[in-house]
């Protein structure tokens, strides 16, 4: 009888808990232009803080032999992050280097947003299959507090219609849900938002990750209070998840609108199905969003190593890898060290 273990377990092997390679995050920079509360909070990340050098970062032709590496362990989907990846310039040269790697059946992007009108036309045309935007409010006020920019929010909303136009869909917005800044009427608007332009919005526990966010227990919104507020307005029902490993658990209108997803890190883990892998713009490998250890791939790159001789210590890693962090989660974990999500890109 085939198990669980089975069948997520990709060509690299299964890890420790039977958990199988087969997504990849890319980080393409440490930067971004918004100061988000949750993730670069400005008096962490302001004007003096050290950014990576250009030289540190991985040149689009290392990002790619990595990528086609992991392919040949299993990995299908690769998305793009940062930081803002779109900060990184002529980013569709890399799509256009990842589409063509065999055994990739997706490419995607993660973004603020507030760059995405300019691009996505051209990241279309590059092979790039869809977009997720992250926005916390429709609200100008709620937005600015949130972001901490001037960045006004019609600018990211333009950015969210361009894909649409672009047809990088289903069009995903992630929103961030912190008690008492954008909960409440926040997540209605943003649910009858979706309902109204065919996007799916994600509502995301707010999340320990890192060590500047001050996250506090007590400003998780849990996803089941999410799903009941909305629920009460627009009557939803669950659906089964699209693949093994999928993060977000999903619901649909009943009235036919669309649906909604939740990300539940905080009140139900879902480390048990875990299959991401997360690459840091200077080619460290996290084997977890909670991590605190990264392993150097850009020296192997950078020091002759061969493909087989990167692929071994992929292999290797990943097959010890033991990461449960959410399941683990207790008042003494929270404290621990960990990287900053803007590193590896959530």
């Amino acid at each position: 009888m085939t198990t669980v273990s089975d069948r997520i377990a990709g060509s690299a092997g299964g890890d420790q808990l039977g958990r199988g390679l087969r997504d990849l995050r890319i980080s393409v920079t440490d930067r971004c232009n918004f100061r988000c509360c949750y993730c670069m909070p400005r008096d962490v990340f302001g004007t003096d803080f050290p950014f990576m050098k250009h030289a540190e970062l991985l040149s689009f032709e290392e990002i790619a032999r990595l990528a086609k590496v992991f392919a040949g362990l299993g990995v299908r989907k690769l998305r793009l992050t940062g930081g803002e990846p779109l900060l990184r310039h002529g980013l569709e040269h890399l799509v256009a280097q990842l589409v063509a790697i065999d055994g990739v059946d997706e490419v995607a992007l993660t973004t603020n947003g507030s760059l995405l009108a300019a691009k996505a036309q051209v990241l279309r045309e590059a092979g790039l299959a869809r977009v997720t935007v992250s926005l916390d409010s429709l609200d100008a006020p709620t937005f600015r507090a949130m972001s901490d920019v001037k960045i006004p929010v019609s600018r990211v909303m333009a950015g969210i219609a361009a894909a649409a136009a672009a047809g990088l869909t289903p069009v995903k917005i992630n929103t961030v849900v912190k008690r008492g800044v954008n909960d409440g009427q926040h997540i209605l608007d943003l649910a009858a938002f979706g309902r109204e332009q065919g996007y799916t919005v994600r509502f995301i526990e707010f999340m320990d990750v890192g060590a500047s966010n001050g996250w506090r227990l007590d400003e998780v919104v849990p996803a089941a209070e999410i799903v009941t507020a909305i629920s009460t307005r627009w009557p939803l029902e669950p659906v089964d998840p699209t693949y093994l490993g999928e993060v977000a658990a999903r619901y649909r209108y009943l009235d036919g609108a669309g649906e909604i997803g939740v990300i539940t890190s905080i009140t139900q883990p879902f480390c048990g199905t875990c299959t991401r892998a997360r690459l840091s713009a200077k080619g460290e490998l996290y084997t977890c969003l909670f991590a605190n250890l990264g392993h150097d791939l850009r020296a192997l790159l950078r020091g002759g190593a061969s493909d087989a001789e990167i692929e071994q210590r992929i292999q290797g890693l990943w097959q010890g890898r033991r990461d449960r962090y959410s399941a683990q989660r207790t008042t003494a974990t929270v404290g621990l060290p960990k990287v900053e999500m803007s590193y590896i890109g959530g």
